[in-house]
């Protein structure tokens, strides 16, 4: 065996049983560790930091739910003092961004439970009428397309948010986590109190709801 079969044989050996680390799997940095970082040693100066990078963040949260400015500041204060005083209970399973926005969407579900509650909307009036056939009853008017028309964003945004406004607590908190905020629907349900079941149906209900409250603000226009 010659020199150069010497020194190569424990090196292609070497490679054979050393295997190669896969970079994915691997978890992600939070990008907030080092606020958590001040949070948890009690920092005089974190909690004004968590407020200056979250603070507008989770008020348009909580605006969206409460359908109030003075009812979100309320809940922002609260929500946010909260997260301070309970840092111990982040254990970093998901990202703190995260973890506060549920904090924050649970102290505005609350805010808006604790007003008067709106009716619940009953199911046999948001689902379309069918005939024995299983054809619609009525036609169905195709409104999508005018979403795309510069000319008409104020109507929609306006038709979409007194039809937010006509859903109840459960229903309007339900959307706006899952729909806009993009919450799974398993952190929807823990949100609101209900199982991943019924969960679901709520927020099919509601999109019924609201889409024949555009229906009929969009459609005829």
């Amino acid at each position: 065996m010659s020199c150069v079969e010497i020194v190569a044989e424990p090196t292609i050996t070497a490679r054979r049983v050393v295997p190669m680390r896969s970079p994915v799997g691997r978890k992600a940095i939070d990008p907030d560790a080092a606020l958590v970082a001040r949070l948890r040693a009690a920092e005089p100066r974190a909690a004004e930091r968590l407020v200056e990078v979250y603070g507008s963040r989770v008020y348009r949260l909580a605006v969206r739910i409460t359908g109030s400015a003075a009812d979100a500041e309320e809940v922002v204060q609260d929500a946010l003092w909260t997260a301070v005083r309970k840092i111990g209970s982040f254990r970093g399973e998901s990202a703190f961004g995260s973890w506060l926005y549920r904090v924050v969407a649970n102290a505005a579900y609350q805010k808006l439970r604790g007003q008067r509650r709106r009716p619940e909307i009953p199911l046999d009036e948001v689902l379309p009428a069918f005939r024995d056939d299983g054809t619609h009853a009525a036609p169905v008017e195709d409104w999508s397309r005018s979403l795309d028309d510069p000319s008409r964003q104020c109507d929609v945004r306006g038709a979409l948010s007194a039809a937010l406004d006509g859903l109840s607590a459960d229903d309007r908190t339900a959307v706006i986590l899952h729909d806009v905020e993009g919450f799974s629907i398993a952190e929807v349900a823990a949100t609101v109190g209900l199982s991943i079941a019924n969960a679901k149906s709520r927020l099919h209900r509601a999109r019924l709801f609201m889409r024949q409250r555009l229906t009929v603000s969009l459609g005829a226009a």
